[in-house]
């Protein structure tokens, strides 16, 4: 049986300062799954994302939500859409002048979602979801960077989006913390049945919370399939990028994310 595709992508071309960053690009989003998208740094893995949540639109191409082109539609459209998503950064983008709770708080009450008493009583009982409970006072600064994450998590939560996206979101953090972050994301897609939409450089760990699992190379998806049957595809440029370690990589990936 076909999966159900949510997000579809056709030929997206878009350049950036005058490099080609994604060329023809396609490729299908399935509703409900998490799906993986890796590759080597400065391939244009956050420029895919941008695309998929309408902050940076494509010179050619189409980028499809439910049937609908982010790139045909006018702006106050287009934040409809983005009222499906949600997103946990690399950093987790807290704000250093609230503390956790408020941070959490945030989107339900920039977009008035709720009532104020339904925010303290959704917020704390999704910090407790992610292992943060009682830790609603704490600002920042005071969090390890697993803590920050897990914040992150719950803000993107906490607003019950359809599609949530994941910016290499065990940056930073050590092997350890980084499987302990992998399994709350796989936990918490077990109870919201949300779908998500990954970029990652940890490999081989991917592949355990993945249900598909993408390749991008040189401006395109090279490859594509169930996370358990691209382990085993036998493209020489997959075999080599998924079997050499990755700790290089990752290192490298933080210096160019802001032009990718």
């Amino acid at each position: 049986m076909r999966p159900s595709i949510i997000i579809q992508l056709k030929g997206v071309d878009k350049t950036l300062g005058g490099q080609a960053v994604l060329r023809g690009l396609d490729l299908g989003i399935p509703k409900g799954d998490i799906t993986t998208i890796i590759g080597p740094s400065g391939e244009g893995k956050s420029v895919l994302l941008k695309h998929i949540i309408g902050l940076i639109r494509p010179d050619r191409g189409q980028v499809l939500v439910d049937g609908v082109d982010l790139a045909q539609i006018h702006d106050r459209e287009l934040n409809e859409i983005r009222k499906k998503f949600s997103m946990l950064f690399q950093s987790a983008a807290l704000f250093d002048s609230m503390n956790v709770f408020d941070n959490v708080a945030f989107p339900l009450r920039e977009k008035r979602l709720v009532s104020e008493s339904d925010v303290k009583k959704f917020v704390p009982e999704m910090l407790e979801r992610v292992g943060l409970e009682d830790m609603g006072h704490k600002f920042p600064a005071e969090l390890s960077g697993g803590m920050k994450k897990r914040a992150g998590l719950a803000r993107a939560l906490v607003v019950g989006p359809e599609i949530i996206l994941f910016d290499e979101p065990t940056t930073g953090l050590d092997p350890l913390m980084a499987y302990a972050i992998h399994e709350l994301i796989l936990s918490m897609h077990k109870t919201f049945g949300f779908t998500g939409i990954m970029v990652s450089h940890e490999i081989p760990e991917i592949f355990s919370i993945s249900d598909w699992v993408a390749m991008l190379k040189n401006g395109k998806i090279l490859a594509v399939e169930r996370s358990d049957k691209f382990q085993r595809l036998s493209d020489p440029l997959v075999r080599e990028f998924i079997s050499v370690p990755h700790a290089v990589e990752a290192e490298k990936s933080e210096k160019v994310e802001v032009t990718r």
